[in-house]
């Protein structure tokens, strides 16, 4: 008897650690980190993406925002996470600037996590208060440098896109201004259209709604070439800022050492979202769009962080403004 209770006991278990082996990811709910506040323009990109894959991958993919430090906080903690295909982030073009931000960040960008694909990259915006002085962004420019001592510009604190887009705003016009670091990007609006401020550089995730509401003055944007949701707005450089292209890259990474089955499957579930009808309507409606099928993939947004490591270090040292 005890022989058989012994065997049955073995044999029960080799089972379920077969069937351990052999079940399907994703068994369970999978955490999307995103590391800004709630309703933010990463936020907003994040939960279209994570709504989709959730009906794809049959399980549910929650975000949970980790905000502070830049973008840091919670991008450390996908890094020492378990690499088991279960806790994801989606990140900003900051996880490539914080690599020369942070000095003595805890992890490395390119060495902490494996890489699932692009999502989309987001134009900016330089915006005003609605009553700014400037009509055009070649006034504007005239205006900030010969006022660069009362110029307020605000943005959503160290390391978010409405900082570097900030800096490199002061970078392309040679001009040091006074900048108002906040606490995200939703206080930094209040602040702008209450007036408290007057110039910001952000996304149009977050700039879209109070542009066509009249609520702040427009005056370009940073792509290639002018928007279909603002047909009238010239591009930055239409408007005298030569080279003036940014846009805030978005990517979904895993922790190091993630089995290759989760991060196929993880792919695979971005690129159908991204095809989502409803997840490029309201992409379009943000003044964005998904990223094509080419740059979906692992390898193009480990090049894409390559690159932008290596494009942002320069201007970042050049502006000397340090997280730490």
């Amino acid at each position: 008897m005890l022989f058989k209770s012994l065997f049955a006991a073995t044999a029960l278990a080799a089972t379920l650690i077969a069937g351990a082996a052999n079940a399907e990811y994703p068994e369970r709910t999978i955490t999307m980190v995103v590391p800004f506040a709630a309703g933010g323009p990463t936020d907003t990109v994040a939960r279209l993406v994570a709504e989709s894959m959730s009906k794809d991958l049959g399980q549910q993919v929650i975000v949970e925002n980790v905000g502070g430090a830049g973008g840091t906080l919670g991008a450390g903690r996908v890094a020492s996470a378990d690499p088991d295909g279960y806790t994801v982030l989606l990140h900003h073009i900051g996880m490539a600037t914080s690599a020369t931000l942070y000095r003595n960040l805890a992890y490395k960008p390119l060495e902490a996590f494996d890489y699932v694909g692009l999502v989309t990259d987001v134009p900016m915006t330089i915006v005003a208060r609605k009553d700014f002085e400037p009509t055009d962004l070649k006034g504007l420019v005239d205006y900030v440098k010969a006022n660069a001592d009362k110029i307020t510009v605000a943005n959503a604190g160290l390391g978010a896109a409405s900082h570097l887009c900030g800096m490199m705003f002061m970078s392309a016009i040679q001009t040091s201004l006074v900048t108002v670091p906040y606490k995200g990007t939703g206080p930094a609006m209040t602040d702008l259209l209450g007036g408290q401020v007057d110039v910001m550089c952000d996304q149009t995730t977050n700039t879209a709604k109070q542009i066509q509401g009249g609520t702040i003055k427009a005056y370009a944007v940073t792509s290639a070439k002018r928007l279909d949701i603002f047909p009238d707005l010239p591009t930055a450089v239409e408007g005298g800022l030569k080279d003036f292209q940014v846009g805030i890259w978005h990517g979904v990474y895993v922790p190091k050492g993630t089995p290759k089955e989760a991060i196929d499957k993880l792919n695979a579930s971005l690129k159908k979202a991204l095809k989502d009808p409803s997840v490029a309507a309201r992409f379009a409606e943000l003044g964005t769009a998904p990223s094509p099928d080419a740059d979906v993939t692992p390898e193009a947004l480990k090049a894409k962080l390559e690159s932008e490591i290596t494009r942002w270090k320069p201007i970042i040292e050049a502006a000397g403004q340090y997280a730490d």
